[in-house]
């Protein structure tokens, strides 16, 4: 299977836009951590319940949230490309309440 690629501008994840369209204005991207699952930046507040912790080595990766690609901030980073790293499932199960709670946090 040949590598899909998102559109970036000099290396920054903030400026995705997804494969399938969606971009952080749109529909949103949301931080993950290397398993797809939305992180929640914490600091001193408890993390949410259905969110993951933030990543202590700061692994970070970006999902969209509406197709479920998935990509490696790091490659994004040192590389100013954005392959899709992997494709989860958001339409159910435990990522599809993190999305949920994610969206209901940040609204």
């Amino acid at each position: 299977m040949d590598t899909e690629f998102a559109e970036v501008v000099d290396h920054d994840v903030t400026t995705i836009t997804c494969v399938c369209g969606n971009t952080v204005s749109s529909e949103g991207l949301i931080q993950a951590n290397s398993q797809g699952m939305p992180v929640h930046i914490g600091g001193n507040v408890p993390v949410p319940a259905g969110l993951a912790t933030w990543p202590e080595d700061e692994d970070l990766y970006t999902l969209c949230s509406s197709c479920g690609r998935v990509y490696h901030d790091a490659v994004i980073e040192e590389t100013g490309t954005a392959p899709v790293a992997f494709r989860i499932d958001v339409t159910a199960g435990p990522v599809a309440e993190a999305i949920r709670v994610h969206w209901d946090l940040n609204t």
